[in-house]
């Protein structure tokens, strides 16, 4: 397991509101949008990263996490596992607090890398089921 409750816990309500969703596009029927619409229930602010920087949610949307002129305290990454590795290090590159890799997104070298570099991370969970199992929206 990556990420026990109390780390989920914390990456969900203490570490900051400002998620950048990597591969979060417009479209609804995909999975990324539907989690970008339960973090801004609970009060995050989704920024949307993917190639085409489409505006997601009203938000803007940018190509990459390097182009986002604030301060990103989340990144939520929903692209396959090859690449995940390559966003953690960006993470960490633009000093984000906590990396969260979605279902399926397994790159244990890239888990350790980016807990070495002491950001919270959680891999191979959701947060928009662990939102409710936790209770908190």
């Amino acid at each position: 397991m990556y990420g026990d409750d109390a780390t989920i816990g914390q990456i969900l309500t203490a570490v900051g509101d400002t998620w950048a969703v990597v591969g979060l596009s417009d479209n609804p029927e995909r999975a990324a949008y539907r989690v970008a619409e339960k973090l801004r229930r609970i009060g995050k602010r989704v920024v949307p990263v993917h190639p085409k920087a489409e505006s997601v949610h009203g938000e803007q949307g940018y190509a990459s996490l390097a182009e986002i002129p604030f301060p990103v305290d989340v990144v939520d990454v929903f692209v396959n596992s090859d690449l995940a590795g390559g966003v953690a290090d960006q993470a960490v590159a633009v000093g984000a607090r906590a990396v969260w890799f979605q279902l399926g997104v397994i790159d244990e070298a890239a888990y350790d890398r980016t807990r070495g570099a002491g950001l919270l991370m959680v891999m191979d969970r959701s947060p928009g089921r662990e939102i409710p199992r936790l209770g908190l929206g």
